[in-house]
């Protein structure tokens, strides 16, 4: 191979790489670390949330938005259909609801064949952590058959709150960190949030 090809080469391996967080050489070959990143449990998790996943109530306040993604396995293109994702958050003034009882804005859902689960909800608030504000979560409890649950959370880009943060201004956390979109002319706010999960 001449010195040019092999400049082009190398420069191309490097552009590949730069695209993946965490990537190992296995011989000539790069493997992207493609699993979604732990983040803490938290005090207000409550097991058997209702099976549902539209967790808007009526009447309640807060600004409406669809999280949905797929739910991959460690190869990072291989969906999980019948993975069980669980969700839970406060309302839009920062509190939970830990009573239990109704469930509210805690719910448990199971992915279709193509590995997608949906979720309508309202976008969380923020609530005091000590002498700071946590960012805007959503917390994440995701398992498969095979595969290592999941315990996590999803954060907003261009919240404030991220930097002084000492979970989600780790730098783990920045692939779970995603944009608020418009993704249809009826101004319908969607977050996308793709989970891959490691084998057991």
């Amino acid at each position: 191979m001449n010195r040019k090809k092999f400049l082009v080469n190398s420069a191309l391996s490097v552009l590949a790489v730069s695209a993946f967080a965490n990537v190992k050489q296995d011989g000539n070959i790069f493997k992207a670390d493609c699993a979604t990143t732990n983040d803490i449990l938290g005090p207000f998790y409550i097991p058997d949330a209702p099976v549902k996943n539209d967790l808007i109530a009526e009447g309640m306040d807060g600004t409406p938005v669809l999280v949905k993604g797929k739910i991959f396995g460690n190869d990072c293109s291989t969906v999980l259909k019948n993975a069980l994702v669980e969700i839970w958050q406060c309302n839009h003034k920062g509190e939970y609801d830990n009573s239990g009882s109704n469930g509210v804005l805690r719910a448990r859902w199971y992915t279709d064949d193509e590995g997608s689960y949906s979720f309508k909800t309202i976008l969380p608030g923020k609530y005091l952590n000590g002498q700071k504000y946590r960012p805007a979560h959503i917390h994440f409890r995701v398992s498969a058959d095979q595969h290592q649950e999941l315990i996590s959370q999803l954060y907003f880009q261009g919240d404030p709150h991220i930097e002084e943060d000492p979970w989600a201004s780790k730098k783990e956390a920045v692939e779970r960190i995603r944009p608020i979109i418009l993704e249809d002319i009826s101004g319908n706010l969607v977050v996308n949030f793709d989970i891959a999960l490691k084998n057991v």
